[in-house]
């Protein structure tokens, strides 16, 4: 039974008791409220709307348990996902969350060193994998459903016992931080994290995934434990078990294995909030110099909507920026048709805190400012409700649709946008997805726009190469030279 089903069968029943006890005593007011508190559960029941293979259901210790059956081939996708991310640090930590994603699959209780992990894997035929970003951990793999029974008994021993073995602490340290230097061999590396300084402000860490070198190449066992501490309990957590399987094996596998593991006591974001961002003020310009970068690149940002203050914004986000994306329209016919610009793109990521909303801008070298005046003509007509057809409208909501359903041909990797929207927002908003992109109306869009785009504070960074800037006037757009 789903929980959906299960969970409004056992709160209504409560319900209804509840209206029986109080209509005894004659208390009008408590029936009154009973009976509205019966038709939001109702209402509740009927929003939830998971497709026919999505099977949740509760254990008693908080833990989710997500079950997607999809018997195109015998292979099983394990995942456990966690809230935590880059949202949850601040300075001293940030970036052990992603490093707390290389530990998660190293010496554990049950398995005690790197080589029996190995080898354990080669036993199981497991691939296996992790990712971390700003408001979600999650770590997975895929095996044979044959073995479903010792994957599951695995990823418990990976998520509960893990040892952070000193040894083995000093061999990933580098391993992790490799990937932060790898990242800065992009010419563009050092734009974007001081577009995100700008952005972000103090906070700036918890929109940083990858992390600062001092604080990786630093990291302890201890440190490990106190993130250990803060998140990793079950009810912070969901497990999903997809592929050729049956819910009503899963679930009881599921309850044999995890079921011992103990629920903190507290609220993780009721001990550790995390802080909101301070609004933007103004208009923010930086300027950034990099001998490798071969064309200029703008950046713009704006603080956009989130999933817990703005849920209708983020779908109308989407659906905006899709109709800018269109070659159809007049953003792309009048910077790129035009040849003054390479490319622009405008995009929005939804997320529980401050979703940003990106603009990228790569103007041929030859009319940066002409491409960059052009550019800003079109943000501020973007609120001009003739600035894109119903027909712009309706292709857009077409091509999220098809690219929502492209992403479900693989189950082992479709979990992961599942795991994505549980932390961020709720299954329901994905599963819903594209019949919500169905409703969005000009007059959400416009509210969007004029809500987060027209008028608003925002950041603009500028990268060129030095040598550029003998035929680009940076004070008339108003950059000055060596600005940081």
């Amino acid at each position: 039974m789903q929980l959906t089903l299960f969970n409004a069968i056992s709160v209504l029943s409560r319900l209804l008791i509840l209206t029986f006890v109080t209509s005894q005593i004659g208390d009008m007011k408590k029936i009154l409220v009973t009976t509205l508190l019966f038709t939001a559960a109702l209402a509740a029941f009927a929003q939830q709307k998971l497709p026919s293979n999505f099977y949740l259901e509760k254990l008693d210790n908080g833990l989710e348990v997500l079950v997607i059956e999809d018997n195109s081939v015998p292979l099983a996708t394990v995942e456990i996902v966690v809230r935590n991310g880059a949202y949850t640090e601040d300075s001293a930590f940030n970036g052990l969350s992603h490093l707390y994603e290389h530990m998660f699959f190293k010496a554990n209780k049950d398995i005690p060193s790197q080589e029996e992990f190995l080898k354990r894997v080669n036993e199981l035929g497991i691939i296996f994998n992790g990712t971390t970003s700003d408001e979600r951990v999650n770590y997975f793999f895929t095996l044979s459903n044959k073995n479903l029974m010792e994957g599951l008994e695995f990823m418990n021993s990976a998520i509960r016992y893990p040892l952070f073995l000193e040894e083995e602490m000093k061999n990933e340290n580098p391993v992790v931080d490799g990937e932060f230097q790898r990242a800065e061999s992009n010419p563009y590396f050092e734009l974007f994290q001081t577009f995100g300084r700008k952005m972000w402000g103090d906070n700036y860490y918890r929109k940083n995934p990858i992390g600062l070198h001092d604080v990786i190449l630093s990291a302890t066992t201890e440190k490990m434990e106190i993130i250990k501490n803060k998140y990793y309990y079950p009810n912070n957590s969901m497990l999903v078990v997809a592929g050729d399987v049956n819910h009503e094996e899963v679930v009881p596998m599921a309850e044999k294995i995890f079921g011992d593991w103990e629920p903190s006591d507290f609220d993780p974001f009721e001990r550790y909030p995390i802080p909101e961002f301070a609004p933007l003020k103004g208009e923010t310009k930086f300027l950034t110099e990099s001998e490798n970068a071969q064309v200029p690149l703008f950046m713009i940002g704006f603080h956009g909507p989130d999933t817990r203050n703005d849920l209708r914004s983020t779908y109308a986000a989407d659906v905006f920026s899709y109709i800018l994306q269109q070659a159809s329209s007049k953003l792309q016919k009048d910077l790129i048709e035009t040849g003054l610009a390479l490319q622009v793109q405008v995009g929005y990521q939804t997320n529980k805190y401050t979703g940003p909303i990106q603009i990228i801008l790569v103007p041929n070298p030859m009319n940066v400012q002409a491409a960059y005046d052009k550019l800003w003509e079109h943000i501020n007509m973007w609120n001009d409700p003739d600035y894109y057809t119903d027909e712009q409208l309706e292709t857009a909501k077409k091509l999220l649709a098809i690219d929502d359903a492209y992403s479900k041909e693989a189950t082992s990797n479709f979990v992961h946008t599942v795991t994505y929207w549980w932390a961020s927002a709720t299954i329901d908003y994905y599963t819903n997805y594209v019949e919500n992109l169905k409703k969005v109306t000009r007059q959400d869009i416009s509210k969007y726009v004029n809500t987060y785009i027209t008028d608003q504070p925002h950041v603009v960074g500028l990268m060129i190469n030095p040598s550029m800037k003998g035929y680009i006037d940076l004070s008339a757009m108003g950059f000055e030279a060596g600005e940081e």
